[in-house]
């Protein structure tokens, strides 16, 4: 028996994002959950290391490239439509527990139980507020280089994720965004 988990893993690339946007460059799926899990990784990063938590830097990133794997049987649905109101966010919630119930079937029973956490949200999960920010902070740096880019198309949605990073909880966003951020508005020259 062939299980397809993988190959359809594989397809992420073909995911896009930002579909209601005019984009300078395109982004996939893939290279946005590559991004997410370096993130992530770099949150739990400081939250070991700086603010003394105990989370698992490896164990964030793993979760983080597979946060929206379920987008590959869902397609990216844009953030003003999947947030419009409490009905449509529960609803889309239901299909992507269903998208993700699908991918695990295609998975060996023997291995299934090891992929259970990467695909399913549990929103009490300590990890789960993390990833959420690292996922926040792909899009603000999205934004960022767009328009850097000079595309003002993406200067609400820049100021918004911008508001919603600052407003955090998590102390780690904070420091990235105070440490880090400012360097993805140089170029290349000035990065060197």
């Amino acid at each position: 028996m062939a299980f397809h988990f993988f190959a359809l893993i594989s397809r992420m690339r073909y995911i896009g994002r930002w579909g209601l946007m005019r984009n300078t460059f395109q982004e996939n799926i893939q290279e946005h959950s590559h991004m997410v899990a370096v993130l992530a990784h770099a949150l739990a990063v400081i939250r070991r290391d700086v603010y003394g938590g105990d989370l698992d830097p490896e164990h964030a990133a793993v979760l983080a490239l597979y946060h929206d794997a379920t987008e590959i049987l869902t397609g990216d649905l844009p953030t003003p439509v999947k947030y419009f109101d409490r009905g449509i966010r529960d609803a889309y919630k239901g299909v992507e527990a269903v998208s993700a119930r699908r991918l695990l079937a295609m998975l060996p029973q023997a291995i299934r139980p090891a992929y259970d956490p990467l695909l399913l949200e549990d929103p009490e999960s300590p990890y789960y507020p993390l990833v959420k920010a690292a996922d926040k902070l792909s899009a603000y740096i999205k934004c960022v280089e767009e328009l850097k880019a000079g595309n003002a198309e993406f200067r609400q949605a820049a100021e918004q994720t911008r508001q919603t990073l600052e407003e955090s909880p998590l102390p780690e966003v904070a420091y990235f965004l105070r440490n880090f951020m400012p360097s993805f508005e140089l170029t290349l020259d000035e990065l060197q």
